[in-house]
């Protein structure tokens, strides 16, 4: 398979939201890269070395957004310094578009020297660096981090060939957000939309759109549901290294029901973000499904308090281990291959973000940032009732949903893969074209865009 890695990779920093995660198995780099991946550790052993005899314990890390990922890696810090007096972070911010060019600039010159300590990279990013530039991670395998505390859907973003190169963050489990208020008027209960097949919610959604008037969910359009609907039924659209769209059924499935929905009214499709969020906040929806981070937006209308409940997203019909779980977005932490001191880097992360729980409950109501680590689900901040939503422990039971989201492997071409699906399903709902028309298109346009 040819690559041209570089161009692909510039053009994939251009472009930054937030998408579902990825995971599986990867094709490993070049010889040049795993070189220098052999060449930076060697250089990372010997500074560490001289590091740790000069007592300095100081890491550097590159993330973004100074309420969320900044301040819970501030928080960290603060932290680690109860047992560690001497440990300090240089916390640098980068936009994430700039920490993907830094790091690619890096690989494809061969020097390493620039990197930080620590950097935060999108989960979708994970595998298509590690296939293409894997010289600039450091493999947490063996870190001593216990990765089996994390969900498994989120832990595969940054797992390759059985290894790990990226620690857990933010969760992005995938919710479906619905007005309870308007459930209601159409003589229903939150808990019948709770374990449903999307034949069920058909109906029960209809119900609302009669009583409401309103459609029942709001959709940005494009994939992105259709990537959440694939991975919940545990399918993907790239299987053993090799595209899989023009014969998945699982795909054709996802399409028709999404057809379907918006045909009858169920969905209503929206292009504009702003607009998108302003049908939740002003009542033009009866709800959404989405990665768990949608909840700030959805809890901007301060005058909708106690008229939101979250439930699990519905799953696939007739599709063996179909579940009504996916996950939508996150990022997560990795080691530089330049890192000066990977004993103290490794023991940061494990003591943190790998095993903390009063970590985590600081970030939560601080920062909203909800946990990957499971065990943080147990924490009295966690099982706190949530006005807003009703009264609901909702935190608990997204981390509860995260701990059942089925592995993605989606490669190293998320981007591309999503591209090439939403023009699919954009032709099919607009177009009214041909599902298994349109899932061959896909398939011959990401093949191409895979080897050239």
């Amino acid at each position: 398979m040819k690559k041209k890695a570089l161009g692909f990779m510039l053009a994939a920093t251009m472009t930054v939201s937030v998408l579902a995660g990825c995971g599986g198995n990867q094709n490993e780099g070049n010889t040049n890269e795993k070189e220098n991946v052999t060449n930076s550790n060697e250089d990372t052993q010997s500074v560490s070395a001289e590091t740790n005899e000069n007592g300095d314990e100081t890491l550097t890390v590159w993330c973004w957004d100074p309420t969320f990922n900044i301040y819970a890696m501030e928080q960290a810090e603060k932290i680690y310094q109860k047992d560690h007096p001497d440990f300090k972070l240089d916390i640098q911010e980068n936009i994430y578009n700039d920490i993907e060019t830094k790091l690619i600039t890096a690989a494809t010159s061969g020097d390493y020297s620039t990197l930080p300590d620590i950097f935060l990279m999108q989960d979708y990013s994970f595998h298509k660096n590690i296939a293409n530039f894997p010289g600039i991670f450091t493999e947490l395998t063996d870190s001593g981090i216990d990765f089996s505390q994390f969900t498994e859907g989120k832990l595969a973003d940054s797992t390759a060939e059985g290894k790990n190169y990226g620690l857990p963050f933010d969760n992005g489990a995938t919710i479906m957000a619905i007005r309870s208020d308007m459930v209601e008027v159409a003589g229903l209960t939150v808990d019948d939309f709770k374990d449903t097949t999307w034949s069920q919610f058909e109906e029960l959604a209809k119900k609302v759109v009669e009583a409401n008037g309103v459609p029942m969910i709001a959709s940005s359009g494009g994939s992105e549901l259709l990537m959440e609907m694939l991975q919940s039924a545990g399918a993907s659209p790239i299987v053993d290294g090799k595209v899989h769209i023009a014969d998945n059924e699982a795909l054709k499935k996802t399409m028709e029901v999404y057809k379907k929905l918006v045909d009858e009214g169920i969905i209503a499709e929206y292009t504009d973000w702003d607009q998108y969020i302003a049908s939740m906040n002003d009542g033009k929806t009866a709800g959404v499904i989405n990665g768990c981070w949608i909840m700030s937006s959805i809890q901007a209308a301060e005058d909708q308090s106690g008229k939101w409940a979250i439930v699990n997203m519905p799953k696939l019909d007739g599709v063996d281990g179909a579940t009504n779980y996916a996950n939508c977005g996150g990022a997560s932490w990795a080691v530089s291959s330049n890192c000066k001191n990977t004993e103290l880097a490794f023991d940061f992360l494990k003591s943190t973000f790998g095993s903390s729980v009063e970590l985590y409950d600081d970030l939560l109501p601080n920062a909203g940032a909800i946990a990957s680590y499971i065990p943080a689900a147990q924490s009295d901040v966690y099982n706190q009732a949530s006005d807003f939503y009703g009264g609901q422990a909702v935190y608990k039971d997204i981390v509860g949903y995260a701990g059942s989201v089925p592995a993605f492997d989606c490669g190293a071409y998320y981007s591309d893969i999503r591209s090439a699906l939403t023009d699919a399903i954009t032709n099919v709902v607009q177009n009214n074209a041909d599902i298994d028309g349109e899932m061959n298109n896909a398939q011959e346009t990401l093949e191409f865009n895979i080897e050239n």
